[in-house]
């Protein structure tokens, strides 16, 4: 029999995380009523964080499962599988690597659209609610390009028609912190825009998030850029672990 513990080896995490991930996913969605309501999947405007866990959990599962059987025993079909999908994945993150340094206006244009489609669905989802709130403080910045970006939501548009209490505000995440303050101010930004831009700068992050993370990728270019190398690599060797194996495999059987 062929032996070689690499493959396995690097695909039990693969799976075991998958796992986890499938599992937090699933029990958010059970959380929120989801899954006692599927036609509720599509209720929701915004981006639901919850399909970040199932897809990449997925993923990972399934090129989890497949190196690892693969490998164990000695399956040729899985260890392609498993090395076919990794290529496909590595091919479409070139792809889009490439295509976001070609088209950077657009992916621009595509990210402001995003974050302002999301700020409307602000309210309608407790997870989405707390991405953009750890987002905007993450980043110290307010709406897609700045504070009045908030006017697309219901609840904090400074229109005559809103009666409600956050009208020409913003979420407390757009409030600049007091480093003395051990507890949150949840009502930081009630008519915060009502006032003028010079006084909105001492209260709230008046930058767009972003110009911000434009400005957090260029200084942490090189960081990501390591990142995604080493991402790539991992790939690169796993191909290359089952590939070997694949051609051990066909040899020992050939010499049957």
């Amino acid at each position: 029999p062929v032996i070689s513990c690499c493959p396995p080896v690097t695909a039990f995490p693969s799976s075991f995380l998958g796992i986890a991930f499938l599992g937090i996913g699933l029990w958010a969605w059970n959380e929120k009523g989801v899954l006692s309501n599927i036609s509720s999947i599509t209720d929701l405007g915004g981006f639901d964080p919850v399909w970040l866990f199932l897809v990449v959990g997925g993923v990972m599962f399934i090129l989890g499962f497949a190196g690892c059987i693969g490998a164990l025993r000695e399956n040729t079909f899985l260890l392609k599988f498993f090395s076919v999908f990794l290529g496909i994945i590595f091919f479409l993150e070139l792809t889009a690597g490439v295509l976001a340094f070609v088209f950077k206006d657009w992916i621009k244009d595509q990210l402001y659209f995003f974050i302002n489609n999301n700020i409307r669905a602000y309210r309608d989802d407790i997870d989405l609610q707390n991405l953009i709130d750890f987002t905007q403080e993450y980043w110290q910045c307010c709406g897609a390009f700045g504070a009045d970006d908030w006017n697309l939501n219901i609840y904090f548009n400074c229109t005559d028609s809103n009666a409600s209490r956050e009208r020409c505000g913003v979420p407390f995440s757009c409030c600049t912190k007091d480093p003395a303050e051990d507890v949150i101010n949840t009502q930081c930004g009630y008519d915060a825009r009502q006032k003028p831009e010079v006084d909105q700068q001492i209260v709230i992050y008046t930058k767009g998030c972003v110009p911000q993370f434009e400005k957090w990728l260029q200084d942490n270019l090189t960081i990501v850029a390591g990142i995604f190398i080493g991402i790539a690599l991992l790939q690169i060797f796993g191909i290359c672990l089952a590939q070997n194996l694949v051609s051990d495999i066909e040899a020992v059987r050939a010499s049957w």
